[in-house]
């Protein structure tokens, strides 16, 4: 069967202003003198995950809730510059928005503005179900009106997949996600037992690979054929570290190229940690991704 997309993106549309502070975390004061500055950008969850697919040669549109303001604005050109298609259903409550704190080593602290959503926020059913027909794969951000798509999805017939971010493995608002998808990424940060949380993930859902990425520390796999998660080196960075922002997206990415390409899960693996590495040495006020020979070659030279 033909499909229109490779990849459909649901969700994660949004602004993020970046705010560099000199350590993590940061110690009360009146105030900090910031260098190089305070700048608002396009580009969270949902958005950096259509850049990688897209940046990587898939065929990509992404879809979600966006207000008429400014940070819509921003939004709207993000895709338009980059060339990735976008649908977005009117939002009136104004496009999500956070405010990142970037430390000198790269971490980040993210602040969410929760007033940008509403219990009522929902994705056109009919808009999902005529996207995710056209779509050989979906990828599902965590936000509230995206659990809503994961029936509709089901229906069409789209393999998908969901990242779970910062998990603990407990949260119930998480479950429909981890058990409604076919590829599931989470971090081990919150995770008081990683290995137990892939499994059961694999056990109670639907998932044929359950990835857990550790940051410096690589990744761990673990599929339906059993044993311990299978433990993926970190892939060093070709440049200077820093930012991790966007770094699991470009993981998620580059691991659904290879999945979409044929490769077993240990190469989607090495393929995530590559693009996962690409993203570190990119500064958090700007919007890059690993192209489909960069990555090749680079997954060439490991090899």
């Amino acid at each position: 069967m033909s499909h229109a997309y490779d990849v459909l993106v649901l969700g994660g549309a949004g602004v993020d202003t970046i705010v560099y502070v000199p350590e993590l975390p940061l110690p009360y004061a009146d105030s900090y003198m910031i260098r190089p500055g305070i700048e608002a950008r396009a580009g969270q969850t949902g958005d950096f995950v259509a850049l990688g697919v897209s940046s990587l040669g898939l065929r990509t549109h992404h879809v979600d809730l966006v207000g008429d303001d400014h940070a819509g604005d921003l939004v709207r050109a993000f895709h338009r510059d980059r060339g990735i298609e976008f649908t977005e259903v009117p939002q009136p409550a104004g496009t999500k928005r956070a405010v990142n704190l970037v430390s000198p080593d790269g971490r980040r602290l993210s602040l969410y503005d929760d007033s940008r959503s509403r219990e009522s926020d929902r994705l056109p059913e009919d808009l999902v179900r005529k996207l995710a027909a056209a779509s050989r794969h979906a990828h599902v951000s965590i936000t509230h009106p995206c659990a809503f798509t994961l029936p509709l999805l089901r229906e069409a017939g789209p393999t998908v997949s969901t990242d779970l971010h910062d998990w603990d493995g407990e949260n119930p608002y998480h479950e429909p996600f981890a058990y409604g998808a076919d590829v599931v990424f989470v971090s081990t940060t919150a995770l008081p037992d990683p290995a137990a949380t892939m499994r059961r993930i694999l056990e109670r859902g639907r998932a044929e690979v359950v990835v857990a990425t550790a940051g410096a520390e690589g990744s761990y796999l673990l599929t339906r054929a059993g044993g311990a998660p299978l433990h993926v080196p970190a892939v060093a960075p070709r440049g200077p570290v820093v930012d991790s922002n966007g770094a699991g997206d470009a993981y998620a990415a580059g691991f659904l190229f290879g999945r979409l390409t044929g490769e077993p899960p240990e190469r989607c693996a090495l393929y995530g940690a590559v693009a996962g590495a690409h993203a570190c040495t990119v500064p958090a006020t700007a919007s890059d991704a690993v192209d489909r020979a960069t990555l090749l070659a680079e997954v060439a030279a490991l090899s």
